[in-house]
């Protein structure tokens, strides 16, 4: 076991593979989902036919329902992450323990006091980001809670100005759910960091890993096939709606 400070070049090129994969994904996803159908790219656009329905609707608590479960979902992660960072500071206290333990698994790096505190303190960075989101997540739905409470109703769905701000509380749920979406990535990439207890070559290795999942559930999925197409198909049945609803105010008119 050393307790020395000295940190060979693996570990230090590990950690900036791990950073670079984590940036370069999320600006790279941020960047694609801007022209490529994607879970994030298409499920806003639910989100404002969603919105749309909802000013039509006299009695909302479907609505009400349905953003509350979405709440519930991002409060069961707030409150696990604080039981997660509680864990790891508590390791802490721990580290000779612990070093012991990895010294246990075979083919594992030889354990290095100073740098199993700085593996624990990257965990701690991590799930203190993914805490900071999840509460911003649940802030922002707060204000769409507030954007649907002063809507007032809008049944024949020609009003121009509801529309812009149907797309404003689309944006606030899409917003709400960016959020959302980094600190689950805070938690994919949390099980990559883990690896680097093991070996440096393991960070790097599950850090490519995890790109390669996230790239393949957020654009390659059949969720998002189904989801894409299903957005199609709602936009066609509104195109259809419009287009009936002009007729009849022609006919009305003529």
């Amino acid at each position: 076991m050393n307790t020395g400070m000295t940190i060979s070049l693996l570990d230090l090129v590990a950690p900036f593979c791990f950073i670079s994969s984590w940036v370069g994904y999320t600006y790279f996803a941020k960047r694609k989902a801007k022209d490529t159908n994607c879970i994030a790219r298409c499920l806003h656009q639910h989100r404002i036919h969603w919105m749309y329905g909802l000013l039509g609707r006299e009695v909302r608590v479907s609505d009400a329902a349905l953003l509350a479960n979405l709440e519930r979902n991002i409060a069961f992660f707030a409150s696990t992450t604080m039981l997660v960072l509680a864990g790891v500071l508590t390791l802490f206290a721990q580290v000779e323990r612990l070093e012991a333990v990895i010294a246990t698994i075979p083919f594992a790096a030889s354990p290095n006091h100073a740098l199993v505190q700085l593996k624990l303190g990257m965990l701690t960075f991590i799930f203190v980001m993914a805490f900071f989101q999840f509460t911003w997540s649940m802030r922002q739905y707060g204000f769409l809670n507030v954007m649907v409470g002063a809507a007032p109703v809008d049944k024949a769905g020609t009003n121009e100005n509801l529309h812009r701000y149907a797309e404003q509380m689309a944006v606030i749920q899409d917003q709400a759910t960016h959020t959302y979406n980094y600190g689950l990535r805070s938690y994919y990439f949390s099980m990559a960091a883990l690896c680097w207890f093991f070996h440096p070559l393991a960070l790097i290795t599950a850090s490519i890993f995890v790109v390669i999942t996230l790239y393949r559930r957020e654009f390659k999925s059949k969720a998002v096939m189904a989801i894409t197409k299903g957005q199609e198909l709602l936009q066609i049945e509104r195109n259809e709606r419009a287009r009936l609803t002009k007729s009849t105010e022609e006919s009305l008119t003529n």
